[in-house]
């Protein structure tokens, strides 16, 4: 069992990952334990998925968010795949989770996550990072919020910083 970060601590990771590939395809029934499926697997067996309980979803970059509309409710864990730390579709799909769809669970980066892209994930919705199995995940934890404050509005308070904290100018002196 791996590590994660999860809300600001480094904790045990309990849900495996699975996926297809080379040959290899998904069936049912999964193994035991909680497990994070892809979409399409969801997608095609999702009742009974539901009805097994301790499911959840992982997307690709290149998957529609919206697609999981139906189950956000009862999805405990939606997992975010970055192929490699410069495909950036997967900020895009956090974004969208939490500020349009209104998703409200853990949401996960999974894959090539590095731990300089920690806080800028953060800022987009992610709660949970599997960094990179090469990188230390205590300094990475470090990493995740650099910054006392941001500039920019983001899907948990829209409002940018110059609306969020008042300036009181001296008498005689005006903004520009």
């Amino acid at each position: 069992m791996s590590d994660i970060i999860r809300n600001d601590e480094v904790v045990a990771d309990d849900w495996q990952i699975l996926q297809a590939g080379e040959g290899l395809a998904l069936e049912m029934p999964l193994p035991d334990g909680r497990v994070v499926v892809p979409m399409e697997f969801w997608i095609a067996h999702h009742a009974a998925l539901l009805a097994r309980g301790n499911v959840a979803v992982w997307l690709a970059g290149h998957e529609e968010v919206a697609e999981l509309t139906p189950w956000l409710a009862q999805l405990p864990l939606i997992a975010v795949h970055f192929p490699k730390f410069a495909d950036g579709r997967g900020f895009s799909a956090a974004f969208l989770l939490r500020s349009r769809l209104g998703y409200r669970g853990e949401l996960r980066a999974i894959g090539d996550v590095l731990p300089d892209q920690l806080f800028f994930m953060w800022r987009v919705g992610f709660n949970a990072f599997a960094v990179r199995q090469d990188k230390d995940i205590h300094k990475a934890l470090q990493c995740l919020k650099p910054f006392s404050d941001a500039y920019q509005g983001s899907w948990d308070n829209a409002a940018p910083a110059y609306r969020r904290h008042r300036r009181d100018w001296p008498a005689g002196q005006h903004r520009h």
